[in-house]
């Protein structure tokens, strides 16, 4: 008995249409969006009533799902996205892409902000973080041949 597999990370957003579209441009699909309500969710999350927007965002690969999610109520009641890369909990999601540079200039058209700088590690990755929408952390890594 144990984990088989890692199903999907939750994001919550203020805005889900601009963080589906953030995502899409990424290279995620949007595999699904609906609403969430009901007594039952409230029992499986403890807020009671609730109303949630959500999107999965799946990886091209098939294996990685990202949750989006828009809290309609209750309503949101903290603010994790500027927290700095050493605040204690959920730190970031991590994608790899093909070309990092060629990403990075996408998704600035799209506001994402370097955090520091790309950088090399060994002869294996280029690395970089980003603030994406609403100022999320984002990893982004290149495998180097």
């Amino acid at each position: 008995m144990g984990v088989k597999r890692l199903d999907n990370v939750g994001i919550v957003v203020e805005d889900l249409g601009e963080a589906i579209d953030f995502f899409c441009e990424l290279g995620l699909e949007l595999e699904g969006q609906t609403t969430i309500e009901g007594e039952w969710a409230g029992r499986v999350t403890g807020l009671g009533e609730q109303r949630v927007e959500i999107a999965m965002m799946r990886t091209p690969d098939g294996h990685g799902r990202l949750e989006l999610s828009r809290f309609l109520t209750p309503p949101v009641v903290a603010d994790h996205r500027n927290a700095p890369v050493n605040a204690l909990g959920y730190l970031r999601v991590m994608f790899t892409v093909d070309d990092i540079d060629e990403t990075l200039e996408k998704l600035r058209k799209r506001g994402a902000q370097l955090v520091g700088e790309v950088v090399q590690y060994k002869d294996a990755y280029r690395l970089c973080y980003i603030r994406g929408p609403e100022g999320l952390l984002i990893g982004l890594a290149q495998e180097l041949d």
